[in-house]
């Protein structure tokens, strides 16, 4: 009983200080676990996202491109009026303005303008500028698109999901070892038991609260709920949350002192121990023959 009461919490949900802090003496296999699930729940909103929030207005894009046209040597031609808004939701739109005069803006957070030389993407950042290169040779009408379109959607959802995935084990890797180094300075001076492993377990698992806010802030902002910006926010603000699970993760990690105590000396054997036992009994007896009865 006193073995299963002494031994250390088991590392699986990195949601409190002291989940964070059971990751320090975890396998990297269980880690890595959790951040792969972590990865694909924040791929999965990505999905949801992209294919309820911007693919129907590029499907619808590609259906109102004009009959004929394409981009080559650099220049975009193609059939019908100079200016041709094409689709737009609250999320993004897609138009035609071969001398970007203006005339097809919309009120839509991102805006992907063709112009007859170069892209524009129009956001409250400002405006992008993006060049046809010479060597592109592109169609741009509807004929052709649309089957293209509809055979590597399906891919580039796919790419997309495993794009975000690796993207974040990446950024965790890099961040975690980083962090490390506060982890192991502050346990240092707290007299935690924190090697550097267990820092840079620890760090790694106190990134993944910061996952679960960027996973609230992308489904926010599929919901309408966010606009681009409190979207950013919120995506800076997943940092902040890893840095407060750092520290607290870092606090919550056991102390040196208090290991010492409840650890027993490898180098004592068992008759020692047992000496040690009967000459505490000894002395107990003596007390209680001296100690003068009743008060």
């Amino acid at each position: 009983m006193d073995s299963l009461a002494d031994s250390p919490p088991t590392a699986w949900l990195p949601l409190t200080p002291s989940g964070v802090a059971a990751f320090a003496r975890a396998s990297f296999s269980r880690l890595w676990l959790v951040q792969i699930l972590a990865a694909m729940l924040v791929a999965g909103t990505v999905l949801w996202v992209l294919n309820a929030r911007w693919f129907p207005v590029v499907s619808a894009a590609v259906e109102h491109l004009p009959k004929t046209g394409g981009i080559h040597g650099g220049r975009l031609e193609c059939g019908g009026e100079p200016v041709q808004p094409l689709a737009e939701s609250r999320f993004i739109a897609f138009a035609i303005d071969l001398q970007h005069a203006g005339q097809a803006r919309s009120p839509s957070q991102i805006q992907v303008e063709f112009g007859q030389t170069n892209l524009r993407v129009y956001s409250v950042f400002g405006v992008a500028e993006i060049p046809y290169p010479v060597s592109l040779a592109v169609p741009f009408n509807f004929q052709e698109l649309k089957p293209w379109w509809g055979a590597w959607a399906p891919v580039v959802l796919a790419i997309a999901a495993l794009g975000t995935v690796l993207a974040l084990l990446l950024s965790w890797t890099i961040l975690a070892t980083v962090y490390c180094v506060v982890a192991w300075l502050l346990g240092f001076f707290l007299n935690r038991d924190l090697t550097w492993r267990g820092s840079w377990l620890l760090s790694g698992a106190a990134l993944i609260p910061g996952a679960l806010v960027m996973v609230a802030a992308i489904a926010g902002y599929g919901l309408g709920k966010l606009d681009l910006i409190r979207f950013l926010t919120g995506w800076c603000f997943h940092f902040v949350v890893g840095w407060a699970y750092l520290i607290l993760g870092t606090t919550a990690a056991p102390k040196i002192a208090v290991l010492a105590a409840t650890t027993a000396n490898p180098f004592t054997t068992p008759a020692a121990i047992e000496t040690q036992e009967t000459c505490a009994k000894e002395e107990k007896t003596e007390v209680n023959i001296f100690r003068p009865s009743g008060d």
